[in-house]
Formats: C-alpha cells, structure tokens, sequence
C-alpha cells in the first residue's frame, strides 16, 4: 500500500497508518480532554480540604495519576472492545473517555456532608469512590437493558439535569477564579488578574482561531496562566521535587467505604452519564458514517463507561465518561481510526506511570483552573437549556419542568440540618439536588407525559 493510501486510512475505522500521522492525531485528542479529566480531582480535593484538615498533597498527586491511567485504559476498551458471551464492553468507536464534571456537585455535597460529621478528608472520599463503584451497577443494567429504559429518560429529564449541574458547578467555577476556597486572602487582586489571562487568552482562541489553537484553547491558557502564576511567586514546586520519577498506579491506596446515603445519589448521576455517552456515540456515527449508533455499539459504550468507572474507583480516581469534546474533534476533522485514538490512549497510560506530571499539575494555583472552567460550567449549564428548548417549551413540558425545579432543586437544595427531619425515603430522594430533580423530573414526565409540538405555546413559553 502507498505512502498516501496509508495516510488515507485515518478516514476509516480499522487500518494502521504510518506513526508520523497516527501519533499528532492521537495526541490533539490528549490535549483536548486533558485538563478537563484532572480538573474534577482539583475541585473535588479542594472540596475536602479547609486549613485545619488540607487533603494529603501527595494522595491528590496520585489521584492525577491514576486518572490518566484509567482514561487511557478505557478508551482502548471503547476502541477495542471486551467480549463477554453476548454482552460487548466498549463501542468499537473512536470515544475518548476521562474524568466526569457531571458528578462533582454531588460529590461535593457528599464532602461537605461527610465532614460536617467530623469525618476525615481520606476517609470521606473512600466514600465517595465507594459510591461511584456500587452506583455504577445502574448504569451498567442501562447498558444491558437499553432499550426498554429509554423511555424514561426524555431530553426534559436530561435538560433539566444538566441545568442542575451547571448551577451548581458555577459557583465553583467561580470560587477557583478569586482564588479558592482554602486560600486566606480569597479575592485578592493577583487571582483576579492570573484568572483573567488564563479566561481572555481561551475565550480570544475561541472566537478568532482555527484548528489546533483552537482544540487546545484550554490547555493553551493554563500554560500561559501558569507561567505567570509562577513569576508572580504563587507556585510551589515542592511536591514535584518530591515526587518520584516512575510508579505503578496501585488499586485500593484509598480504600472504597460503602452507605447507603453516599451511594444513592450517584444513581441520577450515572444515569446522565449513561445518556452523554449515548448522545456522543450517537454525534460520532452520524457525523463521521452518516447513520445512527447502532444497539450493539450504543449498549457497549455505556458498558464500558460504568465498568471503566467502578475501575476509576478501585484505582482511587473519579468516574469517567465519553468527553464531548472529543467527539466535537471527530466531527470536525472525520478522522475516525481507531489506531490513531489508541496512539492518544497510549499516551495517557504512559502519562499516568510518571507521578511528576501528576505534581506538576497539583502545584498549580486554584485561579488558573477557575479561569479556564468557568466558562466550561456555564456551558453544561447552557447544553441543559438547549435540550429543554428542543423538547418544546409548551403549558405542558413548562408545567413538568417547574415541578422539576420547584420540587427537586428547591428542596434538594435545603441544608442537610433540614433534611434529617424528614421520613427515610424522602431523605433519600432529596439527598442533594442533583438526584433529586432526576428522580422528580422521571416521575413528572410518567404522570404528566411531555408534549412533543409545534403549537404555539411551545413556539412562545410562558414566563
């Protein structure tokens, strides 16, 4: 086969292409999604840390470590998939799977509540990830049973969740922009100003460059806000001095705790999950094969998404799930060859060997993430309003959109002091607010049924 029929084969599923085009193919997808799988772990960490009790430095490290590892691992088994008997883990599609934003305001509310009862910031989040594993078996029978499932899980029910996070997340992102929560001099003007080059320098990539500047806008302000970090003195190296050059990631370091009221909010959760990873299968097929996803490629995704996730769990890092991202970029370019993604998968295992870049990213101070996630919130928020208005905003998706929100994020909201006069089954529901307003918005649309139209209440919603 020539040089250029070989290059060709970036444009189809299977096929080898030469390494000199595989490798910068596989590594614009590392860049894309890499700061987006570490930022959970720097939100989540920073959650469970306050002066008197800080997360350990070097179990954040290895938390970083560990989720290069395992995003790599499970997007080889999207690419590559496990056959067990009937049942097919992984896609067999170019999906680039990494750490999910969907879960961190419900395991933030899980922090504060773990603490709040005196809990330690280790042991808390070994219930954490002891949630994320025994929550992922839902979405794991999502996979199985697919199709019998799908219909309760309308975009109004989706929308209104992704809404939800937004919400929640926005505030975070706020937080990290003036400094971070744990820092004492919170909203002091060196966050403002280190925040601000990291959010104009992506939002100017965004609008005005093409290609790669642009797919690595993110990654391109964080450099930039952290050399500038670093010669204004705000950076301590100490933690990459000391960690080490080359370690296995070890299973179980944080060990997995289990109850019942950590582990049944992650149900909703999972839930979403499951729903973006159908909705990025189903981005690829289209826009790269011009068909839908087909059952046996749809199901083997969100298999491999609650299995890589309950992996994350046991190798001490958060749940993954298919970056949207990612599939933006194979959109784009319809570069499909799963050879060329693993090339990018590869990398990240390697990555994930090397404790020091996990150090290099723990060092960096909490402006410079929030000026790059702020907008990156806003935007899961604005993919909630955007599904909610293609469902149709008529009387009656209004009427189930307000239960939803009325019902599940007001009172998922209130405090847990609240909370814990309420009967054991309500407690459960309103747990936090993301699950919460899932469950609220299932049974809405079960009782009410939402109305798919073009009548004029949907064309002009009543506010």
């Amino acid at each position: 086969m020539s040089n250029s029929n070989r290059r060709d084969l970036i444009y189809q599923l299977d096929g080898r292409p030469p390494l000199s085009v595989a490798i910068p193919l596989g590594l614009q997808h590392v860049l894309a999604m890499f700061v987006g799988n570490l930022a959970p772990i720097f939100i989540l960490t920073g959650a469970m840390s306050s002066t008197a009790a800080p997360f350990p430095a070097d179990l954040r490290v290895m938390m970083i470590q560990c989720a290069m590892f395992v995003s790599g691992l499970v997007t080889l088994i999207q690419l590559y998939p496990l056959k067990l008997g009937i049942i097919q883990i992984g896609a067999r599609l170019p999906i680039v799977m990494g750490t999910a934003f969907a879960f961190v305001p419900t395991m933030q509310e899980l922090g504060a509540q773990l603490l709040a009862e005196q809990i330690a910031p280790v042991e808390a989040m070994g219930y954490v990830l002891g949630g994320a594993i025994a929550g992922s078996v839902v979405e794991m029978l999502m996979g199985i049973f697919l199709k019998p499932l799908k219909k309760f899980f309308p975009p109004l029910v989706i929308g209104a969740v992704l809404i939800t996070i937004g919400i929640k997340l926005l505030t975070t992102g706020a937080t990290y922009f003036v400094g971070g929560s744990a820092a004492t001099d919170i909203g002091a003007g060196k966050y403002w100003l280190v925040g601000s080059i990291v959010f104009l320098i992506i939002v100017l990539l965004n609008r005005f460059a093409t290609g790669m500047w642009k797919a690595t806008a993110i990654l391109i302000g964080i450099v930039a806000g952290y050399i500038v970090a670093a010669l204004m003195g705000m950076v301590n190296f100490e933690s990459v001095s000391n960690a080490a050059w080359f370690s296995i990631p070890q299973p179980l370091a944080i060990k997995p705790l289990f109850r019942w009221d950590i582990i049944f909010p992650f149900v909703a959760v999972y839930i979403v999950s499951g729903l973006e990873t159908m909705g990025n299968t189903g981005g690829i097929t289209i826009s790269s094969f011009g068909r839908e996803a087909t059952a046996e490629e749809t199901s083997g995704a969100i298999l491999a998404d609650s299995v890589g996730s309950a992996f994350a769990g046991l190798f001490n890092t958060l749940p993954n799930t298919a970056f949207g991202q990612n599939a933006g970029i194979i959109a784009m370019t319809k570069v499909v060859n799963r050879f060329c993604i693993a090339t990018g998968a590869i990398v990240l295992v390697i990555a994930g060997l090397f404790p020091k870049i996990g150090a290099i990213f723990n060092a960096m101070p909490n402006c410079v993430m929030g000026g790059a996630v702020i907008t990156v919130f806003a935007m899961i928020f604005l993919n909630g309003v955007k599904m909610v208005l293609k469902a149709g905003l008529n009387d009656r998706n209004s009427l189930i959109l307000a239960i939803t929100l009325g019902l599940g994020y007001g009172v998922g909201s209130l405090s847990s002091s609240i909370k814990e006069n309420f009967p054991i089954v309500l407690r459960f529901i309103f747990s936090e607010p993301v699950a919460a307003v899932c469950v609220v918005s299932i049974l809405a649309c079960l009782i009410f049924k939402p109305q798919v139209g073009d009548d004029e209440s949907a064309k002009t919603p009543d506010v």
